[in-house]
């Protein structure tokens, strides 16, 4: 286990939702660089540093993020569904709910990849795909502020709460889907 000074270690396999809550996290402080480089590089040419930085958070977001979704609708959201609780029906609409914003923020990040690779192709992007782009990474903070909010102060609580109960306890049955190929991809 890495040696962490001054924060909280992250989660392991032995706290799924722990794991996913760090996801978040990842999710948060990638997609603030995004937001930043719209607001203050505007579509102009970009340094070095932050041409690294555009590509790295298009690539996390293209190839990793997608699988913390997949965590979430394959196993979690499944296995909270299977649930026998009079607490579950509040959550399962939230649940549905955030199903919606995962679909939403797909097809959000996908223009976003669409104008980032223009951007790191050609050095700068029009004004109105500047414009754009800035749009969208708005658009997809304030959905993922709601969205984990929801997920980190309801859903995941609860599924902590009842993955405790015996019958309930879904850590003896491997956690996430990824748990036996190492760390959720999504969490890279």
């Amino acid at each position: 286990m890495p040696i962490v000074i001054g924060g909280k270690p992250e989660s392991d396999f032995s706290d799924p939702i722990g794991m996913l809550g760090d996801c978040h996290k990842r999710i948060v402080r990638f997609l603030g660089v995004l937001v930043r480089l719209a607001n203050q590089a505007a579509g102009g040419p970009l340094s070095a540093d932050e041409r690294a930085m555009l590509a790295t958070r298009l690539r996390y977001f293209r190839e990793a993020a997608p699988k913390h979704t997949a965590d979430e609708e394959e196993s979690l959201f499944p296995r909270m569904r299977r649930i026998d609780s009079s607490e579950i029906d509040d959550v399962l609409a939230r649940v549905d709910s955030l199903e919606q914003d995962h679909a939403c923020a797909d097809r959000v990040h996908a223009e976003i990849d669409r104008l980032g690779q223009l951007w790191l192709a050609y050095g700068q992007l029009s004004p109105q795909d500047a414009a754009h782009f800035r749009e969208l990474t708005g658009q997809l903070d304030t959905l993922y502020r709601h969205h984990i909010g929801v997920e980190d102060r309801e859903v995941f609580p609860f599924a902590a709460k009842v993955s405790s109960r015996p019958s309930g306890n879904w850590r003896r049955n491997g956690g996430t889907p990824r748990n036996r190929r190492g760390r959720p991809s999504g969490c890279a």
